[in-house]
């Protein structure tokens, strides 16, 4: 019959795999997100390649996020319902929106067009086109948060957004 030490460490032995792929476990962003939120995110194939190994080595420098099944977002109090996550566990979406008005006119825009907002602010847009009937002078604006830190440039609620990132 084998001694409480001797049955402490093969139990040790017997689990210490599973502890090591407990804290190791870490899930490619292929795996995390769906074929719809992976083209919104527009990586091409090496950049995500290049994303999961740098959060991999991450993870294996900080195991406690990275235990599989947990979320690294913020705990708040009040829980959304099941199957609902909050604004706050999706990167940049508990930023708020920026209204403001241009600074000039506008008859259009395609990537690479800056807009200079009244509050100081440069935008540059990044993906879209649209070209006005005819120019708004100095319109109000509203420049909105999006998934992953993107940022889109709202002219009017009833037109196209232009994806758009701060310059200055």
């Amino acid at each position: 019959m084998a001694t409480p030490l001797i049955r402490g460490l093969m139990l040790a032995l017997l689990l210490a795999p599973f502890t090591v792929l407990a804290q190791s476990a870490y899930i490619d962003i292929e795996q995390r997100l769906s074929a719809e939120q992976l083209s919104e995110v527009g990586l091409s194939p090496a950049q995500l390649q290049l994303l999961n190994r740098m959060l991999r080595e991450a993870s294996a420098k900080d195991p406690a996020p990275a235990v599989a099944g947990t979320s690294a977002a913020p705990v708040t109090s009040a829980a959304p319902e099941a199957g609902q996550r909050s604004a706050a566990q999706y990167i940049g979406l508990d930023d708020q929106p920026i209204k403001s008005r241009l600074k000039g006119d506008v008859a259009g825009w395609e990537p690479g067009t800056v807009f200079e907002l009244d509050n100081g602010q440069q935008w540059k847009v990044l993906k879209g086109s649209m070209k006005l009937r005819k120019p708004l002078i100095a319109p109000e604006i509203l420049v909105v948060p999006g998934v992953a830190g993107r940022w889109f440039l709202q002219v009017d609620e009833d037109m196209p957004k232009a994806r758009v990132y701060r310059i200055d």
